[in-house]
Order: structure tokens, then C-alpha cells, then sequence
């Protein structure tokens, strides 16, 4: 049997649980396919200190997890499953996990962004081995080592700041003079001895046989290179959107975002609503992620009344 829904969110995070939460206490059935990394990108971060509401800050793993029991708590259903297919051509909408099909009166699409790699062969072969661009996932195996992280903004802070946990020495380095990071978080590395920073500096292989043994670095401006050694390299370079599932039946942008009408969630078809890092090019944050994500529930509930009040 085709289970039945009247939104079915596809992706989670701050983005799909919020929208979950205001679907189903409408009490419109919902469900939730968590996709890939269940509960977002927050479930990789440590502590979430901007998140309101928690004064004294709250573990990203633990926000979701609370986000994902307030939506079940009025009714909604959420699964750990991976979308494979989707058919937006007409209503129902229809969308596939392997051999199973669910079908919706109304589509949210909260699938969110990955972490964005150099695009180096030898980065490529030492995935796993030292190469990561998951610090809470990866940064117990490197206690009393000497790790690199690159990027230059507030996630590459707190990606270096948490690694000082294990590592005994930590070098951030940033491919150019300027430091996107905010000044509070800047100014708390800066303060931080176990860090070292560098700017002007790219990586142009990451060296290592079996393990990262270190990385040559390339001037930005002389072109001149050099090597440094360390034990592990972590990734905080951005996110690509994870929107390939779509890319033949809704509009992207040149980056892969998914492109909304101003000021709403509404994709170009009517019934289907993206919230949340997956068409957010500019905040990309779990707070304005979670505000899409009630955007999204909202507009999905006046559609579905529209299409009620037609039929009658």
C-alpha cells in the first residue's frame, strides 16, 4: 500500500523539524524522511551558542534531537530513510525510497548542504586517513597531534578551537589575507596558544602515503611553495547544496541552490516549498533555517486550504 500524506518534508535539521512542528500541530499528517545525515549539519557541530533560548549554549546533536521529539510529540512521523526519486509532475506528488512509494498533497524540501572539499587527488585518496571535514566527528583520533584546518570563516573558528581538545598544536590556514570570521570569534583564536594562524596560503597536495603526513602549500600571491608537516587535515571551506535529486524538475542557481520567490519558500511549482540551506545562499544559519522551515509549513497550510476550498 502508497502511504498517504499532506506534507511529506524531505531532509531534516532546524529547517525540516520546524516545519514538521507546525505542519502536524495543524494537524496536517506529516511526514519526515531524514535523509543521509539525520538532523542536518548540527548534528557535526559541538556546542551551538547562538541557538535562542539556551543561555548557557546547548550541544548541536542534542538541539535536534529535541526539535525532532517536539514534531513527534503532535503527531508527525519522522523515518531515517534516503529519498532515491521524485516525480513533481502532478498531485499527488510521488516520492521514492528504493522500492517504496509515499505520496503528498505538499512537498518541503529541507535537504540541506554538505562540506565543500578542495577537489585534490591526493585529498581524495586520504579521505579517512587523516582527511576529514568533520571535527566532532574525527578530532578524538587526533589527541596530542599536530592537525590543519583550512577555511577562514566562523566555522573553521570553531572547527580549530574544538580540535584543541586533542591536537597539541593546530594551524589555520586561509587562502587569503582576509579572515571572513566575525571579530568575536577572530579574537578568540587569536587568544588560543594551541593555534597558529596562516594566511596567503592554499593547499596544493595534501602528502601521505598511508596517512597525511602533511601538506605543500602554495603562496597566493608569489606562487611560491613550501611544505608543513602535520597529522591530519580538516575541511571548513563552505557547503555545496544537496539539490542534484531536483536538478531536472526545479529551478537552481548557478551554485545549485534551490531558487524561491522572494520573500516565501515557494518553489516554482505550486505544492512544493524549499526551506532552510538548501535555498539559502546568504544567512546559512540553524536559527534562520528554522525560520524558512516554519515559512514553509505556513505556506504549505494555506496551499493545501486553497486546493480544499477549490474542490468544494
Amino acid at each position: 500500500m502508497v502511504e498517504n500524506f499532506d506534507v511529506l518534508i524531505i531532509g531534516s535539521g532546524p529547517a525540516g523539524f520546524t516545519a514538521a512542528i507546525y505542519a502536524s500541530r495543524a494537524s496536517l499528517t506529516t511526514l519526515v524522511l531524514e535523509g543521509e545525515q539525520p538532523g542536518g549539519q548540527l548534528t557535526t557541530t559541538t556546542e551551538v551558542e547562538n541557538f535562542p533560548g539556551f543561555p548557557e549554549g546547548i550541544q548541536g546533536p542534542q538541539l535536534m534531537n529535541n526539535m525532532r521529539e517536539q514534531a513527534k510529540r503532535f503527531g508527525a512521523q519522522t523515518k531515517f530513510e534516503h529519498v532515491t526519486k521524485v516525480d513533481f509532475s502532478n498531485t499527488p506528488f510521488k516520492v521514492w525510497v528504493g522500492d517504496t512509494l509515499y505520496e503528498s498533497k505538499s512537498i518541503i524540501i529541507s535537504t540541506g548542504a554538505r562540506a565543500r572539499y578542495l577537489g585534490l587527488p591526493s585529498e581524495e585518496r586520504l579521505k579517512g586517513k587523516g582527511v576529514s571535514a568533520c571535527a566532532t566527528c574525527d578530532g578524538f583520533f587526533f589527541k596530542d597531534k599536530e592537525i590543519i584546518v583550512v577555511g577562514g570563516g566562523d566555522s573553521a573558528m570553531e572547527e580549530a578551537n574544538f580540535l584543541t581538545r586533542f591536537a597539541s598544536k593546530v594551524t589555520l590556514i586561509n587562502r587569503t589575507e582576509n579572515f571572513r570570521a566575525s571579530p568575536i570569534m577572530l579574537e578568540r583564536i587569536k587568544k588560543n596558544e594551541k593555534i597558529i594562524l596562516i594566511a596567503n596560503k592554499q593547499i596544493a597536495e595534501v602528502l601521505g602515503e598511508e596517512k597525511v603526513t602533511g601538506v605543500r602549500l602554495k603562496d597566493s600571491t608569489s606562487g611560491e611553495e613550501s611544505e608543513l608537516s602535520a597529522d591530519g587535515m580538516f575541511l571548513a571551506i563552505g557547503h555545496v547544496p544537496n539539490t542534484e535529486l531536483f536538478k531536472e524538475m526545479l529551478d537552481r542557481d548557478k551554485a545549485g541552490y534551490l531558487q524561491t520567490v522572494p520573500g516565501t519558500t515557494k518553489t516554482q511549482i505550486e505544492g512544493v516549498f524549499a526551506a532552510g540551506d538548501v535555498q539559502d545562499t546568504v544567512y546559512r544559519q540553524g536559527i534562520t533555517a528554522a525560520g524558512t522551515g516554519c515559512m514553509a509549513a505556513l505556506e504549505a497550510q494555506k496551499y493545501l486550504e486553497h486546493k480544499e476550498h477549490e474542490a468544494r
